[in-house]
């Protein structure tokens, strides 16, 4: 079924578009499922769990004697993160898509100076409904992408947005559109970032058709791959 899925997904979206299958509170079994599939960008939400998955893989690995099994899988991170879980997380990403705060976002500049890394990031607007979701305001967003050289060890990358949980697509289109809109002033007033500031990361499971047609360049698919999650 996962390969079935994941076929369908890669005829129906765009060149431009990049499937992420999102895997948290999915077993590693599952993940390899997906990649047997071709898959090979996934998610996760849970420092703890993507710590625990990587060292899954470094096990099968041993236990397989192929040291470059899976060896082109990438991860990326989509939770909120503590600064003080960054080790489990930074070393082992290749994007972090939701900083949503400058605590944070100083928090992983100083990890990079560090471990002389530089980390490709997603900032996070706030536009949905919900109190409960992170996020900047657009102009704490212009402000931080105005002050650019000073966090040398970050690589900004785009944006990643979520719309407010709800079946009425007019405030669907409505948050993405804000979103949309973020995404293209940051381009706008910042044309030096254009070489490197190219993701719009919009639309999961159930609104990623919706999220098309905004000019998304990821979608965020997790239960229409998986199932539904086991919490």
């Amino acid at each position: 079924m996962i390969d079935i899925v994941i076929n369908k997904l890669n005829r129906e979206l765009p060149a431009t578009v990049r499937l992420v299958a999102v895997s948290k509170f999915h077993p590693f079994e599952a993940i390899e499922k997906a990649y047997s599939a071709g898959q090979r960008i996934f998610a996760e939400s849970r420092p703890q769990e993507l710590l625990a998955k990587v060292k899954r893989l470094e096990e099968l690995r041993l236990e397989r004697g192929e040291p470059d099994y899976m060896s082109d899988i990438q991860w990326h991170f989509i939770g909120h993160l503590q600064t003080n879980k960054l080790k489990m997380v930074l070393p082992f990403v290749s994007l972090v898509q939701s900083v949503d705060s400058l605590r944070l976002l100083d928090a992983i500049n100083n990890w990079g100076k560090a471990n002389g890394k530089r980390v490709n990031v997603l900032l996070e607007p706030h536009v949905a409904a919900e109190d409960t979701k992170q996020g900047f305001s657009a102009e704490e967003i212009y402000s931080i992408l105005r002050n650019s050289s000073e966090y040398p060890h970050v690589s900004f990358c785009g944006i990643m947005g979520m719309a407010t949980f709800t079946d009425d697509e007019t405030v669907i289109r409505a948050d993405f559109s804000a979103i949309r809109a973020i995404y293209d002033e940051c381009l706008s007033q910042f044309p030096s970032l254009s070489a490197y500031f190219k993701e719009l990361s919009i639309g999961m499971s159930d609104d990623y058709h919706i999220a098309l047609e905004y000019g998304t360049t990821m979608v965020r698919i997790g239960s229409m791959i998986f199932g539904v999650r086991s919490y």
